[in-house]
């Protein structure tokens, strides 16, 4: 970020404080009600995205004959969706060790405690198997600076050639909208050639964090493999931003949760890139304080178990591979909520050790999604659609 632009952008968020400032003493003798921002739906494909609940292939646990067992009852419809007879709720978890970061790989289902809403659930399916990967890579091309140098662009490369023949990749890109460079779909080469394909950096566009992440839900949702473990990748160089308009931030961070991915981040360390984050970041503070609504990467990566790795841009070869492969050495686990109730509500989810360590050597921390959005039953009097 050259000086200028530091000045710019500093004086910039000096003046809209002070506009900010006077709006707020003005709402104090108005009183202006506060509305919903009006958000139009947008997708990177046309046709409207079908949420989807993933169903990775689990073993019950066959523990005594009490056991629920989900039952999976074939009710096709007019457009060929399947619904669930019980709704089986999966959830991944990754194990690390608090000081070295090392993976705990050697857990059992005895050694977790679930609860719902405060309600403790039964774990009926539990498994560290090596499920496929559905990944997006999202890259950051607006703003001061370019993310996606020649140095990140070898990493990614590198972490591409630990995916399996059975993981499938898209390549999209963002700033002020989104763009999808290649579908989902496997062999390396596709996603290589969409590389060389990335529009160009614009460092006057904005990182549009809200619209990023809603239409790379809903493109998950619509073509994310089902029976994957579901991952989005933002490489950038910011952790937050304001919403752009079109879907809101709330909007964006329910599609991402109705998705069931997991996101993730990839941030290149330099000094320029640590100006302009330490900019938004107050930015985004000072924001807050008038109830302006941002993205936050770190958040949404807390809230659905992922990570947000940062590293010097000639050492994220080794970032990204540890990235990959903690991704694939996650605790996988299901249950039935006591909950029967099926309202389309948001569930807050705590996993726990059963028995901690007690010695602080020994810490260990899990990253595991902090909730989920129930299934929600059509209205009775809805019929199926004809055209």
């Amino acid at each position: 970020m050259t000086p200028h632009r530091i000045v710019v952008f500093s004086l910039t968020i000096v003046v809209a404080v002070s506009v900010l400032v006077g709006v707020a003493a003005q709402s104090q003798n108005t009183g202006p009600a506060r509305g919903k921002n009006g958000s139009a739906t947008r997708s990177v494909e046309n046709g409207k995205a079908e949420n989807s609940q993933p169903s990775p292939r689990l073993t019950p646990i066959q523990k005594s004959s009490e056991v629920p067992q989900p039952v999976f009852e074939d009710r096709r419809s007019a457009n060929d969706s399947v619904r669930l007879g019980v709704d089986l709720v999966v959830l991944d978890a990754q194990v690390i060790h608090q000081k070295t970061g090392r993976v705990a790989g050697n857990l059992k289902l005895e050694d977790f405690v679930l609860a719902e809403d405060g309600v403790k659930q039964q774990i009926t399916h539990f498994s560290q198997d090596t499920l496929p990967l559905s990944v997006i890579l999202l890259i950051d091309r607006g703003g001061c600076l370019d993310p996606f140098s020649d140095k990140v662009r070898h990493a990614t490369l590198e972490a591409l050639q630990r995916l399996r023949p059975q993981d499938e990749v898209a390549l999209m890109s963002f700033a002020n909208t989104t763009e999808l460079i290649e579908g989902f779909g496997r062999g390396k080469d596709r996603i290589l050639g969409g590389l060389d394909h990335l529009p160009p950096h614009d460092e006057n566009a904005d990182h549009c964090f809200n619209r990023a992440f809603y239409d790379a839900a809903q493109y998950m949702s619509r073509a994310g493999n089902p029976d994957g473990r579901r991952v989005i990748i933002m490489i950038t160089g910011i952790t937050t931003y304001f919403g752009c308009g079109g879907n809101s931030v709330e909007e964006a961070r329910m599609a991402i949760l109705e998705s069931g991915s997991v996101v993730c981040g990839i941030i290149p360390k330099t000094a320029g890139q640590r100006i302009e984050n330490g900019i938004m970041v107050a930015a985004g503070g000072i924001g807050g304080l008038f109830k302006a609504k941002s993205s936050n990467l770190k958040q949404l990566a807390e809230e659905t178990g992922g990570e947000v790795l940062s590293d010097k841009p000639e050492n994220l070869d080794h970032t990204f591979n540890d990235l990959i492969d903690h991704l694939r050495t996650r605790y996988t686990l299901g249950f039935v909520s006591t909950n029967k109730k099926r309202d389309g509500g948001l569930r807050k989810l705590k996993l726990e050790l059963a028995h901690p360590p007690t010695n602080r050597e020994d810490r260990l921390v899990i990253k595991t999604k902090r909730g989920y959005v129930a299934a929600k039953d059509a209205p009775a009097n809805a019929g199926p659609s004809t055209k």
